[in-house]
């Protein structure tokens, strides 16, 4: 089973329909089409930052084999590992660009296949059973803010002396 996560606007809210048209799953682990393309894969899906930074990082790969002198064979594994930090990355870079874009992860489900975890997430979304990550925390899920913490000190049992 493979797990994906669902992405929906910031301001959708669990049980109405209406933002589910506009809804993006993103399979969990390797891609072999990001592998295998590379910066086409992110520009096919938009990504444009994600899909420049994988262009440059490329470009920046094959300068530096050339200017370290490397044998065409040493220039290709250094590619294909890079190719494979590609594939492994891709979905990731994927969610992130979603939630940059304000489409957070709200739900994640486990599914056999792409119809499967849509049928999942439309129906755990549509009854309002979906996990919806809560707001960070502003101090991080400190129960005090951070300037009233000292390392090193007590400062909390000196009352209790």
């Amino acid at each position: 089973m493979r797990t994906y996560t669902l992405h929906l606007d910031r301001d959708a809210l669990a049980g109405e329909a209406h933002g589910l048209e506009r809804a993006h799953l993103v399979p969990d682990g390797f891609s072999w089409a990001a592998f295998a393309y590379g910066p086409l894969w992110f520009f096919l899906h938009r990504l444009w930052l994600a899909g420049l930074g994988v262009l440059v990082l490329l470009v920046l790969t094959a300068v530096a084999g050339h200017l370290l002198g490397l044998t065409p064979v040493a220039g290709f594994v250094v590619t294909l590992l890079v190719s494979l930090l590609i594939g492994l990355e891709a979905s990731s870079l994927r969610r992130w660009t979603y939630a940059r874009r304000g489409r957070p992860v709200r739900d994640v489900v486990m599914a056999t296949s792409v119809e499967e975890a849509e049928f999942k997430a439309a129906a755990r979304w549509l009854a309002g059973t979906a996990t919806v990550r809560p707001a960070p925390a502003l101090h991080g899920g400190l129960s005090v803010p951070p300037s009233d913490l000292a390392i090193g000190m007590f400062p909390f049992s000196e009352g209790q002396r």
